[in-house]
């Protein structure tokens, strides 16, 4: 199939301009490589191993497997210092070319990684975070849009992309509903220069999910999606169904539980995003690609032509 180039995925070495973006307890080392052979850029979060030697070995594992583009995702404010650090040198040595950092000022981090040859996304949710992560050293922005998984903003897609693309000096990320080729020939048409995608590989053989899990995310509608802040303190989304005391009223009672420790724990608790709309199988990375690619190139040829 066609290469589709944008001036970022070429800097990164893609096939395609598309992230498997790092998701909580999901992403794993078998979804990084799988992204690395389809062409994509495959990620996952530095805390998603629990020790240091988990994480150490897990790179050693997938270097062993691709010489293919990577990312780490790197939560500054909710690792610990020593960890953080650690884990970046250990990125270092791998040679992990991309890290991508969130919550926390990645200043530090982006001096490190650029004088080691690596390039540094962070991720906002407004402009005001995105313009002070660009003075910061990040060589792109990822714009998490309304309706993302996870920690989301409540910015349109069709706003957020081409505001922060018109002031900002570095490439924008799309990150928010993108499950299809459609979606992705929107969000590039929009000023980004990659899709970061997430519910839509949650339905993936790859992904560790659990099976009843990746069936929530096939079957699910937008109106299964609750953005709250009842389970961290921070808004995002998740799948309504699995929040205790989802209902607005019980949102403290559910905070309380969830802090001492009772109602469903963590990895019960299911993150997604209202692209789950549009993910209608579960099928290996590979073919999900595949699946967005050729829908891509298909949109393309059926836009209406100018007339004169």
């Amino acid at each position: 199939m066609a290469r589709i180039r944008t001036p970022l995925s070429d800097r990164l070495g893609l096939r395609y301009p598309i992230v498997c973006a790092p998701m909580f307890i999901l992403s794993n080392k078998e979804m990084v490589v799988a992204c690395a052979e389809a062409g994509i850029l495959g990620t996952m979060p530095s805390l998603n191993l629990r020790t240091r030697e988990e994480f150490r070995a897990a790179l050693e594992w997938i270097r062993a497997r691709t010489d293919r583009p990577f990312g780490i995702n790197l939560t500054i404010k909710l690792t610990d210092p020593e960890r953080l650090m650690h884990d970046l040198e250990t990125c270092l040595e791998f040679k992990v070319p991309v890290i991508i950092t969130s919550y926390g000022n990645p200043t530090e981090l982006a001096r490190r990684a650029h004088a080691a040859g690596a390039m540094v996304f962070h991720d906002v949710i407004h402009l005001k975070h995105a313009l002070k992560a660009q003075e910061s050293g990040a060589d792109g922005i990822i714009g998490v849009a309304a309706g993302a998984g996870g920690h989301a903003g409540t910015t349109s897609p069709f706003v957020l992309y081409p505001y922060l693309r018109e002031n900002l000096k570095v490439p924008v990320i799309a990150a928010g509903c993108i499950a299809t080729g459609r979606q992705m020939a929107s969000a590039l048409a929009l000023g980004a220069e990659l899709a970061y995608i997430g519910t839509r590989f949650i339905a993936s053989t790859e992904c560790g999910a659990d099976d009843a899990y990746k069936r929530a995310v096939i079957n699910g509608s937008p109106e299964d999606i609750v953005y709250t802040d009842s389970v961290s303190g921070v808004h995002a989304n998740f799948l309504r169904d699995t929040l205790p005391g989802y209902q607005p009223a019980d949102r403290a009672t559910a905070q309380k539980d969830i802090q001492q420790g009772g109602g469903k724990k963590w990895k019960d608790i299911w993150s997604a995003g209202q692209g789950i709309a549009l993910a209608k199988e579960i099928k290996p990375i590979g073919a999900i690609v595949e699946e967005i690619v050729r829908e891509y190139v298909d949109v393309r040829s059926r836009l209406p032509a100018l007339e004169d």
